[in-house]
């Protein structure tokens, strides 16, 4: 079954992509300088930014990669989710106001931005530009990679046959470029008050639905314990992982929230700061029900699969899509596929407009090059090269959508979390300590990542890293201790003068 076989399905969605066009098409004609284009011109309330930062958040990682991962991994990979409970409130007790408090300063609009008004340093700056670019790459790959399975799954199983993921893909990635390279971040915070409510309907219903197919919980729990595929395992708090990437999980997707541009970036919108108390409370609850899709489809598919009542996938990653064509109402699983489309194009949107920025705006500058001309135009140039960077990334990459979304987080983290919540407010850091600890994220991160999953040269050794250890984890250790022990190295120089001794 696919969509084409369930018209009032595939018109729900068709009729979302419609109505983002018109939402990216009217917020161009509002987008008249590069801060409209970067920052949504400083004019965002508080529900539109919380939406915002939840909509960049929760992405395709969440309504596809999560129940994929679930379903590889077994609970364990709700460790993921933990964090929600606080990071709200981390975001906006260290990092926040910050960084609102330095958007009111001309051209300020990006990440980088704002450590080169902290350190000083064009040279900090640029390597932080370059972490987020590389991130922004891996994380755009995220979502164009969930995008492919979703119209795979949604479309080529039907009369379409082999040629309807390409329609699919070619389709949703027009619309992503029509309103983000057209509008910037005015269309993609209007598209998340949209898409971010949409997002929340879908899947508190998708939930219940889940629950109900499976047999509830107790059935669900019977049906995964006595299955051979999965087994009481699977039920178990870490399932088949070790503590290590238990932990691991926790770690980064806690801590790593504070280096993540994309959440960081939406701080600058808010038009009033003291609206900012409210912030971690409509981020929780926001972020706690859309969790709901991750948790419900994730463990429902393994009981569907164990009851008989639905094939073994595949692939883990078409759980979410699987489910939704098989076992929710029509009209649900057409607005549920719009949502999963809303979540994808939102996260999508954000990380167009921060990477183009790194591109366009940060990495010059940190050279002392300051382009001349139409900045607006540039954004919206280096908006379709990062797209399509990503695009070949999504195309060379073969494993879970969560695995692609947690090496672009990691990458986020290790590099740039240690500067954004130490150094931003402790004024001991210095720019050297600042430089070492995002050059040990980025370089730690992406040399264990490419030596684990490259495949072009067999003779290479893997990570040195013990069973189930997580490179992002261990990257994002490695920077906050290099950046205190260069912090510390730095004052000591300053309270000893050389020749002192």
């Amino acid at each position: 079954m696919s969509l084409i076989d369930r018209p009032l399905a595939l018109g729900a969605a068709l009729l979302y992509l419609a109505a983002v066009l018109v939402i990216g098409i009217l917020a161009s004609r509002r987008t008249r300088d590069a801060r409209d284009f970067y920052i949504a011109g400083q004019r965002v309330g508080l529900l539109v930014t919380a939406l915002a930062t939840m909509s960049a958040a929760f992405s395709g990682f969440v309504f596809v990669g999560g129940p994929g991962l679930t379903y590889r991994l077994g609970l364990a990979s709700l460790f993921i989710n933990l964090p929600v409970a606080f990071t709200g409130g981390l975001l906006c007790w260290t990092v926040a106001t910050r960084l609102r408090k330095l958007a009111g300063r001309p051209d300020v609009y990006t990440v980088p931005d704002a450590i080169l008004c902290r350190f000083g340093s064009r040279r900090v700056s640029g390597l932080a530009a370059v972490a987020v670019l590389v991130g922004t790459v891996g994380y755009l790959g995220a979502q164009i990679q969930a995008l492919a399975v979703v119209t795979e799954v949604g479309l080529a199983r039907g009369p379409l046959g082999a040629w309807g993921p390409g329609i699919g893909l070619g389709v949703a990635l027009v619309v992503v470029l029509a309103y983000s390279v057209g509008g910037g971040m005015v269309a993609g915070v209007y598209t998340d008050l949209f898409q971010g409510l949409l997002m929340l309907g879908s899947a508190v219903a998708v939930f219940w639905y889940a629950m109900a197919a499976a047999g509830g919980p107790a059935g669900i729990t019977r049906s995964i314990a006595a299955s051979e595929a999965f087994g009481p395992s699977f039920l178990d708090p870490l399932g088949g992982v070790p503590l290590a990437t238990a932990f691991g999980f926790y770690f980064v997707f806690g801590v790593g929230v504070l280096g993540q541009p994309h959440m960081l970036h939406k701080f600058y919108m808010i038009d009033e700061p003291a609206k900012l108390r409210w912030f971690p409370a409509v981020l929780g609850a926001s972020q706690s029900l859309c969790l709901l899709i991750w948790l419900g489809i994730g463990v429902a598919v393994p009981a569907l699969v164990a009851q008989g009542r639905m094939a073994p996938l595949g692939h883990p990653d078409e759980a979410a899509p699987a489910f939704l064509l098989g076992f929710t109402p029509e009209i649900l699983a057409g607005l549920v596929f719009a949502g999963i489309l809303a979540a994808i194009m939102s996260t999508a949107d954000s990380f167009i407009n921060i990477g183009a920025a790194a591109l366009v705006r940060d990495i010059p500058r940190s050279f002392g090059v300051t382009p001349r001309g139409d900045g607006l135009a540039r954004g919206r140039a280096a908006s379709l090269v990062v797209a399509l960077a990503a695009t070949l990334v999504a195309l060379v990459y073969h494993d879970l959508v969560a695995l692609l979304g947690t090496f672009a987080f990691g990458t986020f983290a290790a590099a740039l979390a240690p500067v954004m919540a130490v150094g931003l407010a402790w004024g001991r850091v210095t720019p050297r300590a600042a430089g070492a600890s995002i050059v040990t994220g980025l370089v730690l991160n992406l040399g264990l990542e490419i030596l684990a999953k490259q495949t072009l040269w067999p003779g290479l050794p893997r990570p040195p890293l013990p069973s189930g250890v997580l490179p992002s984890a261990v990257s994002l250790a490695a920077s906050f201790t290099v950046l205190f022990v260069v912090t510390a190295v730095d004052g000591r120089a300053v309270r000893e003068p050389r020749g002192a001794r």
